[in-house]
């Protein structure tokens, strides 16, 4: 242990959103405990980044753990191998009393090193299924926080808590606002998106549906959509045609205060998405991403709808007739809409920041009190 006053906690996670943002959630509650943070990342978390300071960001050498290619698995042994002798020496700079990943390939190097070094190390999965790096992590004996209960290949977890996926302080406000729902002359605010990255199969499934809807129920709409940006122009174009108003982008800063002003959201099935729907409480159509290796989205998503907080429509079977007809109905029963609003409120975890930063002071005493 160090002879710090302010334990430091060195955060590790992929550049998406979904592992960066409950990264960022978890900073600003052990900020609050009298941590000093540092985050390991890598490039492609620029724009989910915010307002965190240069200083705190680090970048160490990482790959996919790829099997399948012998050339590219010793290649990726090897940026391992060199992200491990990297992560050791960050940890001895930083004299880091503990180590938190979220998933992705840049947490694996760090946690390793954690664990060679004897420095507590956390993994936060926030899925209902292990990812791999997670599974390879917790089986070299890191400690084990999930989103969801009973997450699927946390069997050989030694020490396990389920604290719920930390959501930003822009969730926790959207979650302020009561579910309106929408009266029968009233707009209809549908809200689609697709996670960070996009969803190039809404952008055509979506404005297909609404060509099929009734021109009165057309009028009504006011559609919000995340596109890609090689999507927007056609995605713009389809919905001029059909005079529905909409707003178009391939990024939302502000999507929690989207999603707390929508009356329906369609979107995929990631975890940050599905904790941030229930905690701000609003009823969602969930397709999940069908090519996952995991199927993580698809067990994220039957757990929402399992408890009456949205439905999930699988990819390959659904059609723009067939998610015309769903639209039809749930605009048609505003009460279906705000019961379901009112079931994904209940099962959120608007508490998991702390619930988890609960585990880092827990694990960090220890290790203190072993110490001394």
């Amino acid at each position: 242990m160090s002879e710090k006053t302010r334990p430091l906690a060195l955060l590790a996670a992929g550049g998406t959103g979904g592992h960066l943002f409950p990264a960022i959630s978890l900073r600003a509650e052990l900020k609050k405990r009298g941590y000093d943070v540092a985050i390991v990342t890598d490039k492609r978390a620029g724009q989910y980044a915010g307002d965190l300071p240069a200083d705190e960001l680090h970048a160490i050498d990482a790959a996919t753990l790829s099997a399948g290619n012998p050339v590219r698995a010793v290649s990726s042994m090897w940026k391992l191998s060199r992200g491990v002798l990297q992560s050791r020496k960050l940890l001895r700079q930083l004299g880091a009393d503990i180590c938190v990943g979220f998933g992705g390939y840049p947490t694996v190097p760090p946690l390793l090193a954690a664990r060679m070094a004897r420095v507590p190390a956390l993994v936060h999965e926030q899925n209902a299924v292990l990812g791999r790096a997670n599974r390879l992590l917790v089986k070299a004996g890191a400690a084990l926080a999930t989103g969801f209960p009973d997450p699927k290949g946390a069997a050989s977890a030694k020490r396990l808590a389920f604290t719920g996926n930390p959501v930003r302080e822009s969730v926790i406000d959207a979650g302020k606002t009561a579910y309106e729902p929408a009266g029968e002359e009233d707009s209809f605010r549908l809200l689609v998106f697709g996670g960070s990255q996009g969803a190039r199969a809404l952008s055509s499934l979506v404005p297909e549906a609404v060509a099929l809807l009734p021109r009165a129920l057309r009028a009504r709409l006011q559609i919000v959509q995340q596109c890609r940006p090689e999507d927007l122009d056609t995605v713009r174009l389809l919905y001029g045609r059909l005079d529905v108003s909409a707003e178009l982008a391939s990024f939302f800063q502000d999507l929690p205060a989207k999603i707390g002003a929508s009356h329906l959201v369609i979107s995929r099935a990631g975890a940050s998405t599905v904790s941030e729907l229930a905690v701000i409480g609003r009823p969602a159509i969930l397709i999940p991403f069908p090519h996952a290796i995991d199927q993580d989205q698809a067990e994220n998503a039957r757990l929402l709808a399992d408890v009456g907080g949205g439905w999930m429509m699988e990819e390959g079977s659904l059609t723009a007739e067939g998610l015309a007809s769903r639209l039809k109905e749930l605009i048609a029963h505003p009460d279906e809409l705000a019961a379901a609003a009112a079931a994904a409120k209940k099962a959120g975890r608007p508490d998991a920041a702390e619930r988890l930063a609960e585990q880092v002071d827990e694990l960090v005493s220890l290790t203190r009190g072993h110490r001394q």
